[in-house]
């Protein structure tokens, strides 16, 4: 049986040592280029990727001899998945290997947007001492809403519960998910009751472009709004115009419609993204910390073992 894994991206060397104790061969290319992997991925059992590399059908129909793709993190956006799913390849993806890293980083842009640390910081590095212009909130006895209640959302509800606020969840694809850190809720409640909206919720069909102009005009109270999720999920004209019209309070947005220089400089919206006091931009990193950088690799390599178990 083909036993070789093509690794077309950077990965934590525990996945290749626990692979080849498996018994594969890992070929590890993490520069290689699409054209250059499309040449020769039919020679591989598995393909380890990251979010640069596409799977799409192209890809899927050159790897004729293609058993898994490890998809190194959560999202699953750049994978066809409904014709990998015809072609019997098997998807691991793991976001149990990062959503510790997301819910971390995505209390940390709210704390920081609540309290003006941004600004703060930099008004005092300019000589200017504003106490009045940086009184915080406090995220006590506010209602925290969700989208989304996989293992992201799960963790950004299970880091807020000390922090004594309602934390409220909606989830379409879910039902009877209440626990002990969120209320199941309808969209309807989402918009009339949060004080804070966290997006925590995959990129698809449906939910491109979920955050617009309407549906922001629809939220009953001024919000923050934190988005570490898929950029495009949220126009950020949408944005930028609601933290104008005092909408949105703060934006915490790791991801981007638009993502890297020099495209994102040339976006229409990116000066007014820019200027604004009001929101804060991380590159595309909540789930990118040191310990998650590990954990997701050992989280590929043990849903691959489960899977050599199952076949035998």
């Amino acid at each position: 049986m083909n036993n070789k894994i093509l690794i077309v991206d950077d990965i934590h060397p525990i996945f290749i040592e626990q692979a080849e104790a498996m018994g594969y061969v890992c070929d590890y290319q993490p520069l290689i280029k699409p054209d250059g992997a499309l040449q020769i991925i039919g020679d591989y059992a598995g393909l380890v990727i990251r979010s640069k590399f596409n799977v799409d059908r192209q890809v899927i129909d050159a790897a004729n001899n293609l058993r898994f793709v490890c998809r190194a993190g959560a999202g699953m956006d750049n994978i066809d998945e409904a014709y990998a799913a015809e072609k019997n390849i098997t998807l691991i993806n793991a976001p149990e290997g990062n959503m510790d890293a997301v819910g971390e980083h995505a209390v940390g842009l709210l704390l920081a947007l609540m309290n003006h640390f941004i600004t703060a910081d930099a008004e005092i590095r300019n000589g200017e001492w504003k106490r009045e212009a940086n009184r915080g909130y406090e995220l006590k006895g506010k209602t925290v809403g969700i989208i989304g209640y996989g293992f992201m959302g799960k963790s950004f509800a299970k880091k807020l519960s000390g922090f004594g606020v309602d934390v409220i969840a909606y989830d379409k694809y879910k039902t009877g998910f209440s626990d002990q850190y969120a209320r199941e809720v309808s969209m309807e409640q989402i918009v009339k009751l949060s004080d804070v909206l966290s997006l925590h919720i995959p990129l698809t069909k449906e939910t491109k472009g979920l955050v617009n102009e309407e549906y922001l005009f629809h939220f009953k109270k001024p919000i923050f709004f934190i988005n570490t999720s898929r950029g495009k999920v949220a126009e950020v004209r949408a944005i930028v115009n609601a933290v104008k019209q005092g909408k949105i309070l703060g934006a915490g947005l790791d991801v981007l419609e638009t993502e890297k220089f020099p495209a994102l400089g040339e976006q229409e919206w990116f000066d007014d993204l820019k200027k604004s006091g009001k929101i804060i931009l991380t590159p595309h990193v909540a789930g990118w910390t040191f310990d998650s950088y590990r954990k997701i690799s050992e989280v590929m390599a043990d849903k691959l073992r489960l899977i050599e178990k199952i076949e035998d």
